[in-house]
């Protein structure tokens, strides 16, 4: 009942995108944050994002950030981890701990007059985590059990393969669970070290929606996260881009192959990162109005789906995307695959698919904006990519102020078919490991 009513006012604590107003929040301590405040409701959303992530794993302890975000909730401060996750569920709160390429993400939700215990259970499992050492052992056997299905799943088997060809030995190009070997060997001081690493304050950005003032948020922000270091480890350099074009198949025994493709991509930052945005939906934005979907699916019926998205990885972003074919035809989907890459370099895209697709993303854009937890994870967002407070005001704007010329320039900068690697897992005809 409890879980179920914390669901219902998320539901009910969203505004509009169009009455969405962001207010920058500096705590008396010097920690800023942007925040949403909605009274309505008497429930608080936060998203808390560290700059770095598993790509902070020290040399030979990959899979170390993603083992430690793992334990922050088994047991924190005096409680164990029965004791924890009591008292969160009995407050009618909710924690979770995640760790990405890029960043380390905590995000909470709590109602209004529990908050002060919640914010408190919360302060401690981001500044006290107990790491011992019975958790720590059941948190790496449920590490050791997902590496294990990974290497059983031809997506993620193409993605290893992938990853490992365009950023070799960067962090990028490994597992950010580590490898069986690796988080074997993990041990307590490699928590307490990789926490280190990622908790401090010159890489956090938060987020805030709901029922909070900003008073109120920059006193719970200093509890939170006044006591951090000032510094963590050193970021990461940019990857090296190691990939080249061609074909890398992986014998899988399985009726239908798995193909991840990509390339060289283009940063959120860049200039021209818009033309980029609106080029990849129309080649493959994920719906079936996209010029991929319709040639390789609609067409010629080569594949049930396929789609292409731009990895932006802070230090290395890609152009990629995916499909699955029967083994029979995935060699005739990845020729079709590279005649469009290259039209679309070529020649461009139509103004009809352009309309489309920007019909198409400023209509789904309000969309997003469903709930407390959805909006303080955008405003987290926004600041760790750098864009401007008014940025959910202009994105639309700048969508459709994109122009059929400013594509095809794009597509002629970006695309590239004979840069363009494919990474099949399965047991295709007629197609064998090129270049």
């Amino acid at each position: 009942m409890i879980r179920a009513f914390i669901a219902f006012l998320v539901v009910l604590a969203t505004p509009a995108m169009a009455q969405v107003d962001i207010r920058e929040v500096t705590s008396p301590g010097g920690i800023t944050a942007w925040l949403v405040q909605d009274d309505s409701i008497p429930f608080l959303a936060l998203d808390i994002r560290f700059e770095g992530g598993t790509s902070l794993d020290a040399p030979g302890r990959r899979g170390a950030t993603y083992m430690m975000t793992g334990l922050l909730e088994e047991g924190a401060g005096d409680l164990d981890s029965r004791e924890f996750a009591t008292e969160v569920e009995g407050l009618a709160a909710r924690f979770g701990f995640d760790a990405n390429t890029d960043s380390v993400v905590i995000t909470a939700q709590m109602l209004t007059e529990n908050r002060g215990r919640a914010a408190e259970l919360l302060r401690l499992a981001i500044q006290e985590p107990s790491f011992e050492q019975d958790d720590l052992d059941r948190v790496r056997t449920q590490v050791l059990s997902i590496i294990d299905s990974n290497e059983n799943d031809p997506g993620e088997i193409a993605s290893a393969a992938f990853y490992a060809q365009a950023f070799g030995d960067h962090p990028y190009g490994s597992a950010l669970e580590g490898t069986t070997e690796s988080v074997a060997a993990l041990t307590r001081q490699d928590m307490i070290d990789a926490h280190r690493a990622v908790f401090a304050r010159d890489r956090v950005y938060v987020g805030a929606a709901g029922d909070i003032s900003a008073e109120e948020l920059g006193l719970l922000l200093d509890r939170l996260l006044g006591a951090l270091p000032e510094t963590g480890a050193a970021l990461p350099d940019a990857a090296p881009y190691e990939l080249t074009g061609g074909v890398t198949v992986i014998d899988y025994p399985t009726p239908q192959s798995t193909a991840l493709f990509g390339q060289r991509g283009i940063a959120f930052n860049d200039p021209d990162f818009f033309p980029a945005f609106v080029l990849n939906q129309i080649l493959g934005g994920g719906n079936f109005r996209s010029r991929l979907m319709q040639e390789i699916r609609v067409d010629r019926g080569l594949t049930y789906g396929i789609s292409t998205f731009l990895a932006l990885f802070d230090y290395g972003p890609l152009m990629m995307g995916r499909f699955s074919s029967s083994n029979e035809l995935v060699a005739e989907a990845i020729d079709v695959l590279r005649a469009e890459w290259a039209t679309v370099a070529e020649n461009g895209v139509t103004q009809e698919e352009l309309e489309a697709a920007q019909l198409y993303m400023t209509g789904s854009y309000p969309l997003r904006f469903d709930g407390n937890s959805n909006i303080a994870s955008i405003l987290a967002g926004m600041q760790a990519d750098e864009m401007p407070i008014d940025y959910i005001n202009t994105r639309n704007d700048r969508v459709l102020a994109v122009t059929q010329e400013d594509v095809r320039a794009m597509a002629a900068r970006l695309m590239d078919s004979d840069g363009l690697r494919v990474v099949v897992v399965g047991q295709p005809e007629g197609l064998e490991s090129a270049n």
